[in-house]
């Protein structure tokens, strides 16, 4: 794990699950994390979270470095695959466990959704809290399902780039999560903390759908003697017609990478900036890089590399 500390320089990522293509919805987010990290004069690494093998699309993980690349968004260093992460995972699961911080659970998905009924209704975002059934042991003849972490009292207290303060009560709002699956495989919070340690990533941007995880993620983050990164959750693109929010699962249509210019404009405009008046890619990003500089405050953008 990488130690707590408030110099490190910037290092941001993108981390897209390779279930299909990117769309318009995904690109926002990978356009808002490349120039934040762009304008801090930081690196920017891709990370492919396909840690959720049944719902890997092979293939779209290399149609999504193609469409990267078509868009001028280059990254730095190696690829990270979760895929290959199993061991590091492991790793910080036995060390929350020699701590007692993990414990089996034998309920069901259906147990859950039961049980979470009778409590005070669902949170903001919809999610319920698990009602701790398996805290204090399994009950007699069942067997553990799933492993979750122990969560700590307390709010969790942090401030959002683009929404400004938060805080979230995790083991009221959220209660003790999943960190290995009834499946065997590992859970996204896991791997997600433990990869942004071993990369040493300062800062996330990503979509506003993902706020609900990083109070969550924060203290698992510290539990594991890891530095939380900042944070900012910008807007997500949502389907005029339906209201939904855009998504691989919704139908989503793929960019045109074919027009990276007229994708790189839309996905500007989402994020509520004036148009770049630009030729070509590059030109654009450095334009978008020096605009973001200035919103933010962020002195000395080094523009699009």
């Amino acid at each position: 794990m990488v130690p707590a500390s408030v110099n490190r320089p910037y290092v941001g990522r993108f981390a897209p699950s390779p279930s299909g293509p990117l769309h318009l919805g995904s690109l926002v987010a990978a356009l808002a994390s490349w120039v934040d990290a762009r304008a801090h004069g930081g690196h920017w690494l891709l990370r492919v979270e396909d840690v959720d093998t049944p719902r890997t699309v092979a293939g779209a993980a290399e149609v999504i470095m193609a469409q990267l690349r078509a868009l001028g968004l280059h990254w730095d260093g190696e690829i990270l695959w979760q895929s290959r992460r199993g061991a590091a995972y492991q790793q910080a699961f036995d060390a929350l466990a020699a701590r007692g911080l993990v414990y089996g659970c034998g309920c069901t998905r259906r147990e859950i959704a039961d049980s979470s009924l009778r409590g005070p209704g669902p949170a903001l975002d919809g999610e319920r809290p698990y009602p701790g059934t398996c805290r204090h042991g399994l009950p007699p003849g069942r067997q553990a399902r799933a492993w979750r972490l122990r969560v700590p009292a307390g709010v969790e207290r942090f401030t959002d780039r683009w929404l400004g303060p938060q805080e979230q009560d995790v083991a009221q709002a959220v209660g003790d999560f999943v960190l290995r699956r009834a499946d065997g495989l590992w859970a996204y919070q896991l791997a997600v903390v433990v990869d942004d340690a071993a990369q040493g990533i300062t800062d996330i941007v990503r979509g506003a759908d993902l706020l609900s995880s990083t109070a969550r993620q924060r203290v698992l983050a510290r539990l594991l003697d890891a530095a939380p990164p900042r944070v900012m959750h910008v807007p997500l693109v949502v389907d005029p017609a339906t209201g939904l929010k855009l998504s691989k699962q919704n139908g989503a249509a793929p960019l045109d990478s074919a027009q990276p210019l007229a994708m790189l404009a839309r996905a500007w405009q989402a994020l509520g900036f004036e148009p770049c008046a630009a030729a070509e890619p590059a030109a654009f990003l450095a334009q978008a890089t020096g605009q973001w500089a200035a919103r933010f405050g962020i002195a000395g953008p080094a523009g699009a590399r």
